[in-house]
């Protein structure tokens, strides 16, 4: 297999491309789990008038979310569609955190495989929104797989197996160092990738960094 095939070079040419991504845009850690739930099914544009709604009424805080009107909610994250949905997602997941202290903090010192499984059993939070969490809010060292990913590894002919959440983590997981800020950065970088140039369709192929390793072009 060609050197150009690695992951560290695709992370490479990546950052060369875009540069760094400074993610997950958000001022605490519960904002970034606020907006891993409402960014489900939607693009972040809605998440932002959602999350400025929430700042607006005061209910960036798990506590004040769990005593907020659900229907009131439901209004106020109008904006991220689905609302109904996950507005008793996003409750679901501050009664978690309530029940654990209300404070993200009291989780530090749980093993991720097991945090991992405590966000898992949260009602609606699946393996990208529970691994959002886990790398961009607590900062573990767990790769986050999207549709974005799943495409770009297509394209370059590195899908492994059938393609499933877990198959792909892994080989990012086994192919890199185990580190939250790389991970932070690759999925960052995958996603504006995807977004301006490795689009589902029509990809803007000519000056793309990936295009002499890509069977796409």
């Amino acid at each position: 297999m060609s050197r150009l095939f690695s992951l560290a070079d695709i992370f490479g040419r990546l950052l060369e491309a875009y540069g760094p991504q400074h993610w997950w845009p958000a001022d605490s850690s519960f904002e970034m789990m606020v907006g891993a739930v409402l960014t489900q099914n939607t693009a972040w544009s809605n998440v932002e008038k959602a999350m400025e709604r929430l700042r607006a009424n005061r209910l960036l805080d798990a506590a004040a979310i769990l005593s907020f009107p659900e229907e009131k909610l439901c209004e106020v994250i109008r904006p991220s569609g689905y609302f109904r949905v996950k507005s008793a997602r996003l409750r679901g997941l501050c009664r978690f955190l309530v029940d654990g202290g209300g404070n993200p903090s009291r989780f530090e010192k749980v093993p991720t495989p097991e945090l991992r499984e405590q966000l898992l059993s949260v009602k609606g939070i699946g393996p990208e929104t529970a691994d959002s969490i886990l790398l961009y809010a607590f900062s573990r060292p767990v790769f986050v797989v999207d549709s974005y990913t799943v495409r770009l590894l297509d394209r370059l002919g590195r899908l492994p197996g059938k393609g499933t959440y877990s198959e792909v983590q892994d080989l990012f997981m086994r192919g890199l160092d185990p580190d939250s800020a790389l991970f932070n950065e690759y999925h960052a970088l995958v996603v504006i990738h995807g977004k301006e140039r490795c689009r589902k369709k029509n990809p803007l192929c000519e000056g793309c960094p990936l295009h002499e390793i890509c069977g796409k072009g």
